[in-house]
């Protein structure tokens, strides 16, 4: 009977696979899809589709159920690239590939099955895309590489995970995962916890002890259960499901707010709802980091929304879950005659990151005391007599209804929390401070009434004098000095004192003012066509720049043939030097000073000119140091200008070798993001203290930012700095700042905003992906 048993089963079993493969598309050699003429191959049943879908303003490759009319896509190809153009087209090639091709004949691999060649594909019903070989085994499906969503019959394998969507319209990879451990264990973390790290994990199945080889599974009747390699299923989720429907489709999704839900829908039904069937969050948010740094998610009208703590502010109101920053900048532990400037605000039933530098035994009242006289203190967790003190920023806040205790928040006096705590003690000052203050400001109405004759009188003079000067004498910050080419010459002593040369020409040491003030002279040699209208362009609008990050321009000589900038002298060298050449090398706290510095200028040439200015040469030789080792960029003065109006420009290349961004070679528009890329680099270098290319060093070194990258794989930063003391969070966030600024696609890049509040620590820094393109399973 035995025998006969599992020979039936066997001929069942292979009589559905038979049938499974007749009720899909047959997909030969040789077939292509394009967004605008046949878009997608459908399943047999018409159910799934899979091929091209509207993205922003472009198109991605997904698979998504095409009977609903607002499409419910269940995988995503490459989901975080950009948009693909309508003049792509995927093909499965004669010789058995599955390529995307650019309209330019580029052709990139969507699979990772490099050692095999398709005979044949299909779209299944099961919402399976297959490749098969010759023999008609599967040797590619999207199954085992899920994105956000399994369906019915594809099981999540041990070292397998989901990963959220980055929002509702976006598929792009999200704050959060669920991991398939090799423990046997099914758990929620966010996006940027290392797995296995217990402390982050949101929800988990309680399976740890159930060994490798587990897998979570959903059969076409909506349960949901782990079960092992022999078949026996170690746990049930959601019960047994509905076994007497034969109408339902389910999907077990792991949402962008990081709510895991099994959703069922009703085939015989014309309509797009989808039912929540089972999940294991009990509130909206459960989620660890569903909002960014100091602040807390509360729900409000059954959803999750941040809320920023008392002394805080939105670092974007359109974008709340980004986070919160201080809404002043004042320092603590000051005072004026005996009065702190600090007063502390509390905060129920939220609960945070525990990260004390500090566990001290007291009641709420001597935590309070205790965090108020603490200048490290700045904020403080406090339950069940013990109290946590805490540096900013604080992370992971939720609203919790159970006993997490107090959070005491030092809000600094004269933050917008604190105004109605400012004018109570106003209204305490006494009667003889009032009068006393009528006196001084009668005394102050007129001293300011001299003054301002004074001023003006001053103000005619000065008139004067400019005016009798003509254009040698315009007033330091108003304006730059227009100097003849004599007037140079003879500050430089005939060009004689060569201390540096450049791309854009050679520099000059010199005097002005009778020798009292040192300058740069920088005399530029190459003059293209179009010089003279770009020269006096440039020179309109730097003179409306002032930053202190940037090397100062004093003036400029446009006298004939001749163009020469005149700038301040820096008398420390170039950050190359202090980088590659000292003696003596920057310690972590100067690096990291030195990088956000050089972050805040470019920042400034980007949003906070007039005009936007693309330097287009960051390197260190044009990082200059001041006498304070104040670090300043020096050559913007050369970069391309963008009008108001515009994003992007066409030029010749601009830059150094090593530095310039990839678009660059390919003819492609230059954008901000260019800066953004040469910054990476050099950030790396900083971080490093090497050049990015060094031949004498192994192999695998030899490329910085490829080393970078490996490094952070294999979780072995401390190669970066050998025996330097790092706070090792701390080299890991500039890392991954610097691994972002070099992406290969301009528009993975973030902005210089973003860039400085990720040096800051003010928001969070995802797990940024390889550098330079790659194909896999996706």
């Amino acid at each position: 009977m035995l025998v006969i048993f599992l020979s039936l089963l066997l001929i069942t079993g292979f009589s559905t696979a038979i049938a499974q493969q007749r009720n899909s598309s047959n997909i030969s050699l040789g077939s292509s899809l394009s967004p605008n003429a046949n878009p997608y191959w459908l399943s047999g049943s018409g159910q799934f589709a899979f091929g091209f879908y509207e993205k922003d303003d472009g198109f991605a490759i997904g698979i998504w159920l095409e009977k609903i009319r607002q499409k419910t896509v269940v995988w995503t190809a490459n989901r975080d690239n950009p948009p693909l153009s309508i003049n792509v087209t995927l093909l499965l090639t004669n010789d058995g590939r599955l390529v995307l091709e650019q309209e330019q004949g580029q052709q990139t691999a969507l699979t990772n099955n490099a050692l095999f060649s398709a005979s044949s594909a299909s779209m299944l019903n099961t919402g399976n895309f297959v490749l098969y070989n010759s023999s008609s085994n599967i040797i590619w499906q999207t199954f085992d590489a899920p994105t956000d969503t399994i369906l019915p019959g594809q099981p999540l394998l041990a070292g397998n995970k989901l990963v959220s969507s980055s929002s509702e319209t976006s598929h792009a990879r999200g704050k959060f995962q669920l991991i398939m451990q090799h423990d046997g264990n099914l758990v929620q973390y966010p996006s940027d916890i290392p797995p296995k790290a217990n402390d982050y994990a949101y929800w988990d199945s309680k399976t740890f002890d159930a060994r490798d080889n587990i897998s979570l599974n959903l059969d076409r009747n909506g349960q949901l259960f782990l079960r092992n390699l022999t078949g026996i299923h170690i746990k049930n989720l959601n019960g047994q499901g509905n076994t007497s429907d034969n109408f339902s489709l389910y999907r077990l999704t792991l949402g962008f707010d990081g709510i895991l839900r099994l959703y069922s829908h009703r085939l015989d039904q014309d309509n797009d709802n989808w039912s929540i069937e089972w999940s294991p969050s009990s509130s909206n948010c459960d989620p660890i980091g569903l909002c960014g740094l100091n602040a807390y998610c509360t729900v409000k009208e059954q959803k999750a929304v941040c809320t920023c703590p008392p002394g805080f502010d939105f670092l974007d109101g359109r974008q709340p879950d980004l986070g919160c920053k201080r809404n002043s900048s004042t320092d603590g532990c000051t005072s004026k005659n005996g009065e702190t400037v600090d007063i502390l605000q509390e905060l129920g039933r939220v609960e945070w990151e525990d990260n004390p530098y500090s566990i001290l035994s007291l009641t709420k009242t001597e935590c309070r005391e205790n965090c108020s006289k603490d200048c490290e203190c700045e904020a403080a967790l406090f339950k069940e007599q013990e109290c946590r003190k805490q540096k900013f920023p604080l992370r992971f806040g939720r609203e919790r209804q159970d006993n997490s205790g107090t959070t005491i928040i030092k809000v600094r006096f004269g933050s917008s929390n604190t105004t109605q705590v400012s004018k109570r003690r106003k209204k305490q000052q006494g009667m003889g401070v009032l009068i006393g203050s009528s006196v001084i400001l009668a005394f102050a109405v007129g001293i300011l009434a001299i003054t301002g004759i004074l001023i003006y009188r001053c103000r005619v003079r000065e008139y004067k004098k400019i005016k009798n000067q003509g254009n040698d004498g315009l007033i330091e910050e108003v304006s730059l000095r227009s100097y003849t080419y004599g007037e140079l010459e003879k500050a430089t002593n005939g060009f004689t004192d060569e201390v540096g040369k450049g791309a854009f020409g050679t520099v000059f040491k010199g005097v002005i003012d009778n020798g009292k003030t040192l300058v740069a002279v920088k005399r530029l040699e190459t003059v293209v066509a179009e010089s003279e209208r770009e020269f006096r362009n440039e020179m309109k609008a730097i003179g409306r720049t002032h930053h202190k990050n940037l090397v100062k321009l004093f003036g400029y000589c446009h006298d004939g043939t001749n163009r020469l900038l005149v700038y301040e002298y820096m008398n420390n060298g170039s950050l190359a030097d202090f980088l590659f050449k000292s003696r003596r090398k920057p310690s972590w706290e100067e690096k990291t000073g030195i990088a956000l510095n050089v972050a805040r200028g470019i920042l400034y040439l980007h949003d906070e000119c007039e005009s936007q200015i693309i330097h287009c040469d960051i390197k260190p030789e044009n990082i200059l140091m001041d006498e304070q080792k104040c670090t300043k960029i020096a050559d913007f003065g050369l970069a391309k200008l963008l009008m108001p109006n515009q994003t992007r420009t066409y030029t010749g290349i601009r830059g150094t070798r090593g530095y310039v961004a990839p678009e660059w070679h390919r003819n492609l528009p230059i954008t901000l993001k260019a800066d953004v890329y040469s910054f990476g680099i050099l950030l790396l270098e900083i971080i490093c203290g090497r050049r990015n290319v060094d031949v004498d060093l192994p192999e695998e070194e030899v490329v910085l930012a490829n080393w970078v990258f490996d490094c952070f794989e294999a979780g072995e930063l401390d190669r970066l700095v050998k025996d330097e003391q790092v706070e090792m969070n701390k080299l890991e966030r500039m890392v991954r700042v610097g691994l972002w600024c070099i992406q290969e696609e301009p528009s993975f890049r973030p902005t210089m905003k973003r860039v400085v509040l990720m040096l800051e620590g003010t928001v969070e820094i995802p797990a940024p992906p390889s550098p330079t393109p790659f194909s896999s399973a996706m």
